[in-house]
């Protein structure tokens, strides 16, 4: 059993006990988030797919943890002119573990 959920801008294939990265979430460590845009489940090969998202769907989640990526380096510059912009950047992120998919 799969699930196709929506969280921050972005679509996830999950199952249960799987971990995933997405947008940060506003939630504590240990909490149980609720994910209601479920987009389609598929529950023993028969695919429903919502339209836009499938009603009466959830998908659990625990959260893991919260923390930053990997920085990256962000440098401008124009040729001739002396002007040089150098920038950092660490995206926040949430990891979560599905634990059940209501469907």
């Amino acid at each position: 059993m799969y699930a196709i959920i929506e969280t921050g801008g972005k679509q996830y294939r999950v199952q249960e006990g799987d971990t995933l990265f997405v947008e940060k979430l506003d939630a504590t460590e240990g909490d149980v988030v609720t994910i209601e845009n479920v987009l389609a489940v598929s529950k023993e090969g028969n695919l429903t797919v919502g339209n836009p998202v499938v009603s009466g769907a959830k998908v659990e989640a625990k959260v893991v943890e919260q923390g930053k990526g990997k920085k990256i380096i962000i440098f401008k510059y124009k040729p001739k002119k002396d002007f040089r912009k150098k920038q950092g950047h660490r995206q926040p992120y949430t990891k979560l573990m599905i634990e059940k998919i209501n469907a």
